[in-house]
């Protein structure tokens, strides 16, 4: 409970920093052009710390990373405070501080998860924590509104760095697996012996790619979900507001179908909590070729509730992928290069999403939405389908895809 409340209130953090900014331009303190700058520099700041930080959980206690990230993040908070509307420059400063804290807490999370819970209730537990996510995403933004009815800009900011300082505080503590006591017989060690030099981070870091190379499931299931979020989920958050506009005329379709993404993340949460599929993988990576129908829908000229139910599918889909896939990385990789291997995870698969909506946009301005949708539809059904070639891929396992 503690894991999760700390994992919560870094999720709802996470969260709230970029709504709370936009609040931001909205009263006219923050420019647009200063947003993007300051999201620039959180995302800038994300993908430097997620790789460090994958080695330094490894190389120390994944509690001890998950404690001073989480504390960087809550320094950052009153910062971006002091700089608002005062100085550009702390704020960005700020900002890199606080994505550099979520990305360091990020793989710690998730090795802190496999040393918390026992293995038959890790799938329960990923649910659970995914779960805490959709339904932060599904609530935020209404209560962030109405807490913004009494308090200003400034001190939302603070209240996200209290949230970094719950979780800062409130995990426990892990087990690490301590080394096996040394044979009685065996010769004793040189007292005058040099400890061995300690390899560098950059050589942690490759020691935890060669792990990630051991699997095959892997790499093929981490290629697929780069994919599917550098393609189809940068298509459809270009694109939804668009067509929303032009194709339906109101707003309420691009609220509405982010609202049914959230529902349907939610039930596929609820599902994977109890569900125990015989082929983990092969549906794992149907799930995940199920964002395919949200860059379907809105290319081709249905009704908008084809387009919300293709949303739901796609929600429902990715925490079908999601909670088997954290739960078999945890299960799968050596414990004591978890953090590395999860880290090169998130390192990839949510550090090339800028890169895909840098791409998008130009390309959607050049072809038209609908070509570049139908596009990135079918890569979103065939890097999946592609994955469930690799060896281990049926069941996220190298022993039973053997068999």
């Amino acid at each position: 409970m503690r894991l999760w409340t700390g994992t919560t209130a870094s999720g709802l953090a996470t969260w709230a920093l970029p709504f709370v900014l936009g609040l931001a331009v909205l009263d006219r303190t923050l420019s647009a052009a200063a947003l993007g700058l300051l999201l620039a520099a959180r995302t800038a700041g994300f993908l430097i710390a997620v790789a460090v930080g994958g080695v330094l959980a490894d190389r120390h206690t994944r509690r001890g990373v998950v404690l001073w990230a989480a504390l960087a993040a809550a320094v950052a908070a009153p910062l971006l405070a002091a700089g608002l509307g005062r100085s550009l420059l702390l704020m960005a400063a700020a900002a890199a501080l606080a994505g550099a804290g979520q990305g360091a807490c990020r793989p710690a999370f998730q090795a802190l998860t496999a040393e918390v819970v026992a293995p038959p209730q890790r799938q329960q537990a990923n649910a659970a924590m995914t779960l805490s996510v959709r339904v932060t995403t599904l609530t935020g933004p209404a209560l962030t509104a109405l807490l913004a009815v009494f308090l200003d800009t400034a001190t939302l900011l603070l209240g996200i760095g209290l949230l970094w300082l719950a979780a800062a505080l409130v995990p426990g503590r892990g087990t690490l697996a301590k080394p096996a006591p040394q044979d009685e017989g065996a010769p004793a060690p040189h007292d005058d012996a040099a400890p061995a030099p300690r390899p560098s981070l950059r050589a942690e870091f490759v020691d935890g790619l060669r792990e990630a190379r051991r699997h095959p499931w892997f790499l093929a299931g981490l290629g697929a979900l780069t994919t599917v979020i550098a393609t189809g989920y940068s298509a459809t958050g270009v694109a939804l507001p668009l067509i929303s506009r032009d194709r339906y005329g109101t707003e309420v379709v691009l609220a509405a179908a982010m609202t049914a993404y959230t529902l349907g993340a939610l039930g596929g949460a609820l599902l994977m909590a109890r569900w125990r599929p015989r082929s983990q993988g092969r549906t794992a990576l149907l799930g995940l070729a199920c964002y395919g129908f949200a860059p379907l829908g809105l290319a081709l000229p249905v009704h908008p509730a084809v387009v919300i139910g293709a949303y739901v599918l796609a929600g429902i889909g990715i925490e079908l992928f999601n909670v088997p896939w954290f739960t078999a990385t945890q299960r799968e990789v050596a414990p004591d290069k978890l953090a590395r291997v999860s880290s090169l995870d998130f390192l990839l698969s949510y550090g090339l999403a800028p890169l895909g909506l840098a791409l998008i946009a130009p390309a959607v301005t050049a072809f038209g939405p609908t070509p570049v949708l139908l596009t990135c539809a079918a890569l979103c059904f065939l890097a999946p389908a592609a994955a469930t070639l690799a060896p281990g891929a049926r069941h996220f396992s190298p022993a039973a895809g053997a068999k």
